[in-house]
């Protein structure tokens, strides 16, 4: 595991449950997302977390790679979530999505605000959820209202 990519996995199987990786053109931003996320969730986080940002030597941007180890090492069969910041992330995994090969089967981009989708997703997948249902809570938070 580089510097760039910090696991918040909670026990030592996650087989069943979908896995949550969090990319972001910032390392520290994917770490503290994903820390905040769990810890949200509260005690009981059986759903893989893994925040994937920045570039493999610790600079700003978005890397292939490291979203690529970050998936893998969640996919305990039942899917993986994958929620990004903005711009190359979404580019860099939509690419990955489209070749196909890179990304494990069941992989998913999903459409949903950072910080608050990454919350719900992980309480969500949690739970034993599957991918449809993860990847409907992490785009409901949308509809926070903050007023």
């Amino acid at each position: 595991m580089s510097g760039a990519e910090t696991s918040y996995e909670g026990h030592e199987g996650h087989e069943g449950y979908v896995g949550i990786v969090l990319v972001s053109h910032s390392g520290p931003v994917a770490e503290s997302v994903a820390r905040l996320a769990v810890g949200l969730a509260g005690g009981d986080v059986k759903a893989p977390v893994v925040g994937a940002g920045g570039t493999p030597d610790g600079g700003l941007g978005t890397s292939a790679e490291l979203i690529t180890e970050a998936a893998r090492k969640v996919d305990g069969g039942a899917g993986v979530a994958v929620l990004v910041d903005l711009g190359s992330a979404v580019l860099t995994v939509k690419a990955l999505l489209a070749e196909g090969d890179e990304l494990p089967e069941g992989t998913r981009l999903v459409d949903a605000p950072f910080v608050e989708g990454a919350v719900a997703a992980v309480v969500t997948a949690s739970t034993g959820a599957d991918l449809d249902a993860v990847a409907a809570a992490a785009g409901e938070a949308y509809s926070y209202r903050k007023e």
